[in-house]
């Protein structure tokens, strides 16, 4: 297998365009580290599509799904730009250049003909979710276990991809996002975190900084968990 560069900068090969679109080494990298057995006990095995699927699995065993990628890492420069230009220019520029590392992305299912939004664009779009991974998980957590969440109906749609992992624990070690979750299988939250209802992004500098020390600590952690597997010292 191909090393995995924990430290490439996905930016660097997607000519000023999206990383998640644009990048040939991320979508490699996705390609080479969700092809695998699966909680369900089949394997998972993404290849490169053509007219703009970014991968997709097919076989008779598990049936067809399509995956696009996401980034998991995000600053609110737009939301929150006068958070953001109160950090300084090196801090952001070393937040976007960790936060484009492989740990900083996942992959999605999209398509199948399930109509409406993707998740990814669920969780960007929705006021309640502000395009936080955390919260995204959070929702996915409550999916299995049969709970409601403002991703519901999202979810509820893409339930065939949800199943190959069978569980909560079964999709997060997958993943490799043990990192972002408790041993007692509830969420660490990278902020403050009270419920749907109210405002879900950091209001303060000290707020803001401190979310996004714990998104790049969460970063690095599962990049290493990347770099484990990998190398088979996991």
């Amino acid at each position: 297998m191909e090393d995995i560069d924990i430290d490439f900068d996905m930016r660097s090969d997607a000519n000023g365009r999206d990383p998640d679109a644009a990048s040939p080494t991320l979508r490699r990298y996705h390609q080479l580290l969700w092809s695998k057995p699966l909680p369900n006990g089949h394997r998972l095995q993404l290849r490169p599509g053509t007219r703009g699927v970014y991968l997709r699995h097919q076989s008779e065993e598990i049936g067809v799904h399509t995956v696009a990628s996401d980034t998991i890492v995000t600053s609110h420069r737009g939301t929150l730009r006068a958070l953001y230009q109160q950090m300084s220019p090196e801090e952001n520029a070393d937040f976007h250049r960790r936060g484009y590392s492989i740990g900083g992305s996942i992959v999605f299912p999209v398509g199948g003909g399930t109509g409406g939004w993707s998740i990814n664009q669920h969780r960007g779009m929705s006021p309640r979710i502000r395009d936080r991974f955390d919260l995204t998980l959070e929702c996915i957590r409550r999916f299995y276990r049969g709970d409601s969440s403002p991703l519901e109906a999202t979810l509820d749609r893409y339930a065939r991809f949800f199943d190959l992992f069978v569980d909560f624990s079964g999709y997060v070690t997958f993943f490799h996002l043990q990192d972002l979750v408790s041993e007692t299988g509830k969420i660490a939250f990278l902020s403050p975190f009270d419920g749907f209802d109210g405002d879900v992004l950091p209001r303060s500098l000290a707020q803001y900084a401190a979310y996004r020390e714990a998104t790049l600590r969460f970063v690095a952690a599962r990049n290493q968990r990347i770099r484990a597997w990998q190398t088979g010292t996991r």
